[in-house]
């Protein structure tokens, strides 16, 4: 679903994502982002991808697609994610700059834990 905003079209999907910025997060919140081994796949896979270049499908996660949704909201919420719309996917982008400031080193420690076998 699509409207008019101003000249340009915006989906309602885009326009309802809630995104927090890393200055607004607490430790304890970006700690309990951090702590979930999906999550911090998914973040070492963005840190490996150009940004906007990865569609939340293409990751190869051992959940179901209601659960992976979850993932990516909590990734949101906590400041370490950016998310948007094209067509039918959803693009995302690792906040490391904006993340790295308010918490810097956090995030090294994360991408640099080896991948779970």
């Amino acid at each position: 679903m699509e409207h008019s905003d101003g000249g340009s079209t915006v989906s309602v999907r885009t326009r309802n994502l809630t995104h927090t910025a890393p200055a607004e997060v607490s430790l304890q919140d970006a700690l309990d982002a951090l702590g979930d081994p999906v999550r911090r796949t998914i973040l070492r896979d963005l840190a490996g991808s150009p940004d906007w270049t990865r569609a939340c499908g293409t990751f190869d996660l051992p959940v179901t697609k209601g659960t992976r949704s979850h993932h990516f909201a909590v990734l949101r919420a906590a400041g370490l994610i950016e998310q948007r719309d094209e067509g039918s996917r959803r693009l995302n982008r690792l906040r490391r700059p904006e993340f790295d400031e308010h918490f810097p080193g956090l995030l090294d420690l994360v991408l640099a834990e080896p991948a779970a076998r």
